[in-house]
Formats: structure tokens, C-alpha cells, sequence
């Protein structure tokens, strides 16, 4: 009679702990949604007590004035953290993928995940479309002569 109480229990314990496995490889690996944000990084810093994770925040800015809108998130790469320390104070847009439902913070703080980081380069100033005519000289002599 023990053995089979323990075989169950035994049981119940190995579905409890397939079934968080499954859900937690589910919310990591299958993205709620996928986009991009621009703005100027605010701060990226490395926390956590026991686990280690990158969080950052971006100043997004929609025009010169307005009050920024904060945008809070996890990196989870050191290669992507280096780029984002390297594009500091720079506008960046960064690509991320939001993962909902994660049962723990201790795979980040936020739920929007960074892939990639990418510098917005300012537009150069706009180039003649065509070149500038050259003085005509009849043209000049022409109003140099008196008449």
C-alpha cells in the first residue's frame, strides 16, 4: 500500500515539474508580440540578487520638448548589453520580442526582451539634385556694358 502512494505521489511530482518546464520553455522561447523602440538609452545595468540579468531603460522622445515616454527592458545577451554601453547616449532603436507570463523574474525584470540594438544615424544634410549652373560669361558682360 506505501509503494503505491509513493509511486503516486512520485508521479504527481514528475507531471508538476514536466508541466513548469514545458510552460517555462514556452514563455522563453514564444513571443507575445515582436517590434522596435527608438529613443536614447537612460541607463542599462546588470541586477540581481542570485540571477544576473541586464535591465535598461530608453528615453523615447517623439519631439523636441514633449516629456519622454520611458521604455524598461531585459537583455539577456552580455554581446547585446556591450553594444547597447557602446551606443550610450545615442539614439538607438532596439528590436525586441515580449514574452507574457513568466513565472519567475529571475530570467529578467521585464517582460520585453532586446535581440538587437542598432544606432539611428542622423539624415545628412539633403545633397543639390542637380549641380549649380555656371555664370555665363556673355551673360556677365553683358550687364557690365553700358548701353
Amino acid at each position: 500500500m506505501k509503494s503505491k502512494i509513493l509511486r503516486f505521489f512520485l508521479l504527481l511530482v514528475v507531471i508538476v515539474l514536466l508541466l513548469s518546464g514545458g510552460w517555462l520553455w514556452l514563455t522563453l522561447n514564444w513571443s507575445y508580440s515582436q517590434g522596435e523602440r527608438a529613443g536614447y538609452v537612460q541607463k542599462l545595468s546588470k541586477k540581481g540578487w542570485l540571477c544576473k540579468t541586464w535591465e535598461g531603460e530608453i528615453a523615447m522622445v517623439t519631439m523636441p520638448g514633449a516629456i519622454p515616454e520611458k521604455f524598461e527592458f531585459t537583455v539577456r545577451e552580455d554581446a547585446v548589453a556591450q553594444r547597447i554601453n557602446l551606443l550610450a547616449g545615442k539614439r538607438v532603436v532596439l528590436n525586441y520580442a515580449q514574452h507574457r507570463f513568466i513565472p519567475s523574474s529571475c530570467f529578467g525584470e521585464t517582460e520585453y526582451f532586446v535581440a538587437s540594438v542598432r544606432e539611428v544615424l542622423d539624415n545628412p544634410s539633403p545633397q543639390p539634385t542637380s549641380a549649380p549652373l555656371a555664370p555665363n560669361p556673355a551673360a556677365q558682360g553683358q550687364l557690365s556694358e553700358p548701353r
